[in-house]
């Protein structure tokens, strides 16, 4: 079973607990559209890379389109996307206007059904990447997860299963 690299980092910003060590979530690959279409062909599909592929990015157009629309996009299994809005204050609503109140849009998403919070706190494992300096501050490590602490529990060896 495949594991969820983390590291393990120490916090200097204000956000959490200052100089307590937390675990970042490693990404050591990005994987696009073209890539999942090849993994999914090998997963014995009559469909073609070609096809997968085509299919993913009609997609991707379509969830685009929707957000847009104000509309959240449900894919079973997997993720609920919507969109959602940074914006500065107004003193009133006369005051608030979208070119100056609201700073950028951003996506959403929550896992569902077998991605979902609780399903991945039961099935996940965990595994630390070994192949830096463990520890090191914020400024130090590049980030490859949330730059926001979500908790301030070091694991007690190098594999954890929650169960």
């Amino acid at each position: 079973m495949a594991s969820i690299k983390y590291r393990i980092y120490k916090n200097n910003s204000s956000a959490g607990l200052k100089d307590k060590y937390y675990a970042r979530a490693f990404h050591d690959e990005t994987i696009g559209l073209e890539e999942l279409a090849e993994h999914m062909s090998n997963h014995n599909t009559p469909y073609s890379k070609g096809t997968i592929h085509g299919v993913l990015k009609d997609m991707v157009a379509c969830v685009r389109e929707l957000l847009l629309d104000s509309k959240k996009v449900k894919l079973d299994d997997l993720a609920i996307f919507s969109l959602g809005l940074t914006s500065r204050p107004a003193d009133s609503p006369a005051d608030f206007t979208p070119s100056g109140n609201i700073v950028k849009a951003y996506i959403n998403a929550i896992g569902t059904g077998e991605i979902s919070k609780k399903q991945l706190d039961v099935t996940a494992r965990f595994k630390e990447v070994v192949e830096y300096n463990r520890g090191e501050s914020n400024a130090s490590n590049p980030s490859n997860g949330s730059n926001t602490p979500s908790g301030g529990n070091t694991p007690n060896d190098n594999d954890m299963v929650l169960e």
